[in-house]
């Protein structure tokens, strides 16, 4: 008799022997038991989970001469039939090389006859995703009403290559991954009716290396078979397959552990030296330290796919390192292994990993830091060198009060009696507040200038620039309360002079809120206060509907600093004022402007010598005009 593979030879051949896919046995075994078996199936899932296995045990099934308790019998001539693969009734089709529309078009001719022997006539198409296009729609309606006595049964590793028309009309069923403690006990099984002696762990290296294919474990088992005879041990399976020695994966932890960079260069070469893939040494080196990560986070060894000897040293070694440790690590190998991938120098990459790893600081916990603190507490409090949570001596000195400015009337109105400050005015704004006048050395104000009070400092608060206004405000000690309180000054009608004199303030203080508002407001400038009604003069239409736009803002802006109660109304300038000087000209104050916009009064014309940064500049340098 000729030799046969162990897939083969040991391949299920009732629904109870299917491994691992009991919720797939037990339904199609019901629906026989019931009569409600559809006319259509699809089995999905991965390679070698038993898909085809059961799609043949159903075909004998649903045709056995003599089933019992609804299993095939596998004796009676159609069974044997089916299993020789000399039935006329059951058809299997490798949907990879016959997936043409002329294959569907034979198939849907020749399912209009009756079956030869049994009971029904089964398609089996294997790798059903790989028909074409118009193979499926071929098969469309035949599907959905084929005869009575036609039963499809369709496989796929690939299900959402499957055309939903096609899913609609089948029964689909899932096939689970194999676990690893079954293909264990299913090879154990085998070893021992072939009289084999195995021992555990090298069972487990070849289910782990069968990545939950039952097809693929027997593979290897031939394999390993044939390379160590009879009796077989766990290095005779990493020899033979060439697997990574576990303890090659220990010598890692112990060289991150001692951040032993030439240990783990070392490391590196005896992988390359052993002939290891890099490639796969990566991707074992992140199942070890998963392993370790299943320990610290669970406290317990269940999860892991191991040999016992190894549990226990997992147990161990796994404390070495934090949660916090054990994650970074696992972020770097994950990423090493995705780069290997691609590149033409894999060891460099896991040389780099590895003097990464060996360098990589350890993460402390925060309870641990808390920890040294309270003792380093004790420490220096028990020698009395330094007293802890002890009060500040001297309080650091306050800073004057920030009164809000005050615009002081114009000089040739009545002057109304000047309110008292608020003990605790609210405070004002960084970019305008005033330099304390001790702060500073004072410079004659002009005569002109002594019967006003600017609202704000100068534009740019430089310390060896005196500004021209201050205030006397009282000084609030620390941890005073306030005492008296006086009345807040009441809004006052502001003049265009007394707009001009805060116009710096009012454009910082603008920039600070909203800076694209506060750039244009620069370039702009006040040209009349009328009713109740500040006009800005606006050199393009941009300018003037930026600042329509916020003018709500702008005029709390304006009448925050000015104490004042404007509202805001911007203008086209019509060329009437300029920004800057032309060269070598000089405006003339009062020089008329072109004609006004049909829809505005006239603006009046306003020299550059009235801006009130020119006037700052003559006034902080003594400067004159030419």
């Amino acid at each position: 008799m000729n030799y046969q593979v162990t897939a083969r030879k040991w391949r299920p051949m009732v629904f109870d022997d299917v491994i691992g896919q009991h919720h797939v046995s037990d339904t199609l075994r019901n629906a026989l038991a019931q009569n409600r078996l559809a006319h259509a199936f699809i089995f999905s899932g991965t390679r070698g989970c038993g898909k085809t296995t059961t799609a043949r045990i159903l075909a004998r099934a649903v045709n056995c001469l003599t089933p019992k308790n609804f299993e095939p019998c596998n004796e009676c001539e159609v069974c044997r039939e089916i299993i020789d693969g000399r039935s006329l009734d059951v058809i299997e089709i490798d949907g990879a090389s016959n997936n043409g529309v002329e294959k569907i078009r034979e198939l849907r001719e020749s399912v209009r006859y009756l079956p030869a022997r049994g009971k029904r006539k089964v398609y089996i198409i294997d790798e059903v995703h790989m028909l074409s296009t118009g193979a499926f729609n071929a098969l469309l309606k035949t599907l959905e009403e084929p005869p009575a006595h036609v039963l499809f049964i369709f496989a796929t590793t690939e299900l959402h290559k499957v055309p939903a028309t096609i899913l609609s009309r089948c029964q689909r069923y899932d096939f689970r991954r194999i676990g690893i403690t079954e293909i264990v006990d299913r090879l154990r099984f085998i070893a021992g009716q072939e009289q084999i002696t195995i021992d555990d762990d090298a069972l487990l290296l070849i289910a782990k290396k069968g990545d939950g294919s039952m097809r693929d474990s027997q593979s290897i088992f031939d394999q390993v078979i044939s390379f160590c005879g009879t009796t077989v041990n766990a290095r005779q399976v990493g020899d033979a397959l060439n697997i990574v020695d576990q303890d090659l994966f220990f010598r890692v932890s112990d060289v991150l552990r001692a951040n032993d960079t030439a240990g783990a260069l070392d490391l590196v070469k005896d992988v390359i030296n052993s002939g290891f893939d890099i490639k796969e040494f990566v991707a074992g080196l992140a199942e070890h330290f998963r392993n370790m990560l299943i320990v610290r986070s669970t406290n317990s060894t269940t999860l892991i796919e191991e040999s016992e000897q190894h549990r226990k040293r997992y147990a161990a070694d796994a404390m070495a390192f934090s949660l916090q440790d054990i994650l970074r690590i696992l972020k770097t190998a994950s990423d090493t292994e995705a780069s290997i991938k691609y590149s033409a120098q894999p060891r460099f990459k896991l040389e780099v990993m590895m003097v990464q790893l060996t360098k990589m600081e350890r993460s402390v916990q925060i309870d641990e830091l808390i920890t040294r603190i309270d003792d380093l507490k004790k420490k220096l409090q028990s020698e009395g060198s330094v007293a802890l949570h002890q009060p500040v001596s001297t309080p650091p000195a306050a800073e004057p009060a920030r009164p809000r400015p005050v615009i002081a009337p114009r000089a040739q109105e009545p002057l109304p009696e000047e309110p008292p400050f608020p003990s605790e005015p609210p405070e004002a704004p960084e970019s305008y507040r005033p330099v304390p006048a001790a702060a500073a050395e004072p410079r004659e104000v002009p005569k002109e200038r002594k019967e006003r009070t600017v609202a704000a400092a100068p534009r740019y608060a430089v310390q060896d620039i005196q500004p021209k206004y201050t205030f006397a405000a009282p000084v609030k000690p620390a941890g005073e309360e306030p005492k008296s309180t006086a009345p807040t000054a009441p809004p006052i009608d502001a003049t265009l002079e007394d707009v001009r004199r805060g116009w710096n303030a009012i454009v910082d203080e603008m920039r600070r809120k909203k800076i694209s508002v506060g750039t244009i407001l620069g370039e702009t400038m006040p040209v009349e206060v009328s009713n109740g009604t500040l006009q800005i003069a606006c050199g393009d239409d941009f300018h003037r509907g930026t600042l329509y736009r916020n003018k709500e803002i702008l005029a709390e802006t304006i009448n925050s600093i000015l104490n004042s109660r404007l509202r805001i109304e911007p203008i086209m300038s019509d060329g009437g004022y300029q920004t800057r000087p032309e060269p070598g000209h000089t405006p003339a104050a009062g020089a008329s402007g072109p004609a006004p916009a049909p829809q505005k009064a006239a603006v009046p014309a306003v020299s550059v010598d009235d801006h009130p940064l020119v006037k700052k500049l003559y006034s902080e340098f003594g400067a004159e005009k030419a």
